[in-house]
């Protein structure tokens, strides 16, 4: 598989389609992703203001992926400095990894504090380079005031059931500040109707690169084919999804049901 570095390359390459580029930042995401690859994605497309068509601003696709190189820089270097202390580790015996263990060692279903895996769109707003500096301080030891992920000091918290406990959030990027008391990984935040679909294709952003004002009350993702506007939803029962079709008046042309079952 290329490096990071071969596909940050592919995004700054103007020769490529702006299909092919966008691909790239999402591989570049699947490579090094601090807040998980869809809360990445979702803060990238708010910091770097990537619109809802890539078209309207294409250096959207460049600030967004310089935003995580810079901060791929630092994880490096601190991951190759983990790296030595743990072979001097080994050296003397101790070859169990002592916790906590570093940030980017946890999986996601380790990540019982974060919130952002259950909502993509519930992150720190921080930049992902400040948001690795702080991490990285954490684990040196240092005591930052403020919740761990974001900063936030003062905020009201949130405070959410899990059937049998109570976890308060921060209200700024939904930390679990005070997890639930069981020790368990529980969701953190109530059901949220968001699409995956509809995020990847910037249905929270407009095409100046401001977010959607409306989001997320329509997050059904459309695509101009021609003459009309292709919309798809997923139906209220059954199988398959509903793809609709709308004239540029407003008026419907058609609508299908498409299967999925694999032929």
């Amino acid at each position: 598989m290329p490096s990071f570095l071969t596909h940050r390359a592919r995004v700054h390459d103007t020769r490529l389609s702006l299909h092919r580029r966008h691909s790239a930042l999402r591989t570049c995401l699947t490579l090094f992703a601090p807040y998980g690859l869809r809360a990445t994605y979702h803060h990238l497309t708010l910091s770097a203001a990537i619109p809802r068509r890539l078209e309207a601003d294409p250096g959207a696709l460049v600030r967004a992926v310089e935003e995580v190189h810079e901060a791929r820089v630092l994880w490096l270097a601190r991951a190759e400095e983990y790296a030595v202390q743990r072979r001097a580790e080994k050296r003397t015996g101790r070859r169990a990894v002592p916790e906590p263990r570093p940030w980017w060692l946890r999986s996601w279903w380790e990540g019982s504090d974060r919130a952002w895996y259950d909502d993509p769109s519930r992150h720190p707003s921080l930049r992902l380079s400040d948001y690795v500096r702080r991490q990285n301080a954490l684990l040196d030891g240092a005591e930052l005031p403020g919740c761990p992920a974001c900063g936030e000091e003062e905020g009201p918290l949130e405070r959410h059931s899990t059937g049998h406990g109570r976890v308060e959030l921060c209200g700024r990027c939904a930390w679990a500040r005070n997890p639930c008391p069981c020790g368990r990984g529980h969701r953190l935040v109530p059901q949220t109707p968001y699409r995956w679909d509809a995020i990847w294709h910037r249905a929270h952003m407009n095409d100046d690169g401001m977010p959607n004002p409306h989001w997320p009350a329509d997050q059904s993702p459309c695509r101009d084919v021609g003459h009309m506007t292709v919309r798809t939803s997923a139906p209220k029962s059954g199988f398959g999804k509903r793809v609709s079709a709308f004239r540029k008046d407003g008026s419907q042309r058609s609508a299908l049901r498409v299967s999925k079952y694999k032929c």
